[in-house]
């Protein structure tokens, strides 16, 4: 992983030029502090700041074709690579890196290749043999991308907005899942799965396929030739990931370098939930635990920091990117250079507690696609850049695109929230990692209510950014909010504050554009608020605002993990036992 900047049909080819985008590239070294790299064709340059993991000996970028034709700068991790070298063999690789296939696929398949990548990625491939650029960017939207436009009729892509926004006319968001080709001059969305339509699928729920669907998420995410570790909140998600990287890293060639023994971070205010939960995780699975603190005021005096790297104004996003950006600087202190993640399934299987207020299925599968398709502009943004900020990278294998296919393709019936038969949110993946005779996770872990991550590392770490917001902005500010801030106007001081930060660092309107806006309860859309019509008086992202929902909705925990049984008859009947272990 790095961070790319690309410079495409420049007017000035000068040495003034490539001094210029060397400044820019600069501002993403944080993202790869291994190595620069900086390639220039005509008017055309490309840059590379790398972060070192597969082949860092020899995978320094651009990367190359065998007559050098073709110029490639990725930010990615290819996990089909191994096997798309087999797919191409009278072609000759220059180095052992996952991104080196980018190149040769293209040669021989055009630019239709995108779809066989498995992976996370955006690059940039520049043809010199007609000039011509091709720019993609990862499924979901992982990785983070931007493009914009000069006035000389130059094209702009960086990793950041920070490295084109002084630069560029206009700019925005590259969207998830698209190319952009210089010869048909805009975009074209490579992804197309079933779900993308919001068709209501009708598949049956089967806990072993949904099982082995993730196990593979997980197992193919462990290619590494540098140490890595897993972050543990306590949580069902990221407890699972922690689970199922224990259970079969001893079978990888990760382990064959690194050993065995699964490092595991977690970061909240003293005496936080999810610090209290990790370590219970952590000490059940035996992994090494590193247990991170911080204070109110260690966020507070991080927030424009955060704000620069995150670039965003959006409430939630910053509340939890904060404790990630401060736990990211710790880690990797430690020699760390990536970690798994939990993101992505609160999405994809209705987690978020205002779920439980959705009025049948098809509108729960239609929020879930919604959801998933705004990631880039939420989770995926907190993952990607809170981690980058410090040169770490963060694998997310809940969006592996082959598990979202089968997670999306179960009737949403299965997904649904029915509390008297014992259905708590995301009851579907948890019944699928209930196993007795070879248990995942102790059973109140496996069936632990949903804390949002700006919430599980302690309530006083949100109520305190609000009291602080309330000392910098006064009420005669937010009086006149609408007029100094038309688009997205900001309706409370926290995030009036947020954004008084943002556009101190991003002042143009490209930049407030490529922010999403509307209600929002609970982190739901604008459109779910509707389910409920007390959320509108109560429009706060934090899972708190769910009211009927947090905490109260559970009155006995316990009840819950041992209720499956009155809904077995939802299963399939031919479906395997749970307790037949499940090897890979």
């Amino acid at each position: 992983m790095c961070g790319i900047l690309a410079v495409l049909g420049c007017s000035d080819d000068s040495r003034a030029k490539r001094v210029r985008v060397l400044e820019l590239s600069r501002r993403l070294k944080h993202r790869g502090p291994d190595w620069s790299g900086l390639h220039q064709h005509g008017d055309c340059f490309l840059a590379h700041q790398r972060l070192a993991i597969v082949d860092p000996a020899s995978g320094d970028q651009p990367l190359f074709n065998e007559d050098k034709s073709v110029i490639v700068t990725v930010n990615g991790e290819i996990y089909n690579h191994e096997d798309l070298r087999k797919q191409l063999p009278n072609h000759k690789f220059r180095t052992g890196s996952d991104c080196d296939v980018i190149a040769h696929l293209y040669e021989e398949y055009g630019e239709d290749f995108v779809d066989m990548l498995d992976g996370i990625f955006s690059f940039v491939l520049l043809d010199t043999r007609d000039n011509s650029f091709l720019v993609a960017r990862d499924a979901i939207g992982v990785t983070s991308l931007y493009i914009g436009w000069g006035l000389d009729g130059s094209v702009w892509i960086s990793s950041e907005m920070k490295g084109l926004n002084d630069d560029c006319e206009h700019f925005e968001c590259f969207p998830p899942g698209h190319s952009y080709s210089s010869k048909e001059r805009g975009f074209r969305r490579w992804y197309n799965p079933p779900w993308f339509s919001e068709a209501i699928p009708t598949a049956p729920y089967d806990p072993l396929v949904l099982r082995r669907a993730f196990e593979q998420a997980v197992i193919k995410r462990l290619m590494t030739d540098v140490p890595f570790g897993v972050l543990l909140s306590g949580g069902l998600d990221s407890s699972l990931v922690a689970s199922i990287t224990s259970r079969y890293l001893a079978t990888t060639k990760a382990a064959e370098q690194w050993g065995s023994k699964l490092h595991s971070f977690c970061v909240g205010l003293e005496g936080s939930p999810d610090l209290k939960a990790a370590k219970e995780v952590a000490d059940y699975l035996g992994t090494v635990h590193h247990e991170f603190h911080f204070t109110v005021q260690d966020g507070i005096d991080a927030i424009e920091d955060v704000i620069y790297h995150i670039e965003t104004y959006d409430v939630t996003t910053i509340r939890a990117s904060t404790p990630m950006f401060l736990m990211s600087r710790k880690i990797k202190s430690l020699g760390v250079k990536w970690v798994i993640s939990g993101e992505g399934s609160d999405e994809i299987f209705g987690g978020y507690l205002y779920f439980h207020k959705a009025p049948n299925k098809e509108e729960f599968h239609r929020e879930t696609c919604r959801k998933i398709k705004a990631l880039h502009q939420y989770d995926c943004l907190r993952a990607n850049k809170s981690t980058f900020a410090w040169g770490l990278e963060a694998r997310v294998p809940f969006l592996d695109k082959a598990f979202i296919n089968v997670a999306m393709n179960i009737d949403p019936e299965y997904k649904m929230i029915q509390r008297d038969e014992g259905r708590i949110e995301k009851w579907i993946l948890r019944r699928a990692f209930d196993d007795e005779k070879h248990p995942y996770l102790p059973k109140h872990i496996l069936y632990r209510q949903k804390e949002q991550f700006s919430d599980g590392v302690g309530y006083s770490w949100i109520d305190g950014l609000k009291a602080h917001a309330a000392k910098h902005v006064t009420d005669k500010m937010i009086l006149n909010a609408g007029n100094i801030y038309p688009h997205n106007t900001p309706t409370t001081k926290e995030a009036y504050y947020y954004r008084m930060i943002f556009e101190s660092f991003f002042p143009q309107n490209s930049a407030r554009l490529t922010v999403p806006g509307g209600a929002s309860v609970a982190c739901s859309t604008a459109k779910a608020v509707e389910w409920d019509a007390d959320w509108s008086n109560n429009l706060d992202p934090s899972g708190r605002a769910a009211l009927g929902v947090h905490i109260s909705a559970y009155e006995n925990q316990n009840n819950l993990a041992t209720k499956g049984a009155e809904i077995e008859k939802l299963i399939p009947m031919d479906a395997a036992p749970l307790g037949v272990a499940i090897q890979g």
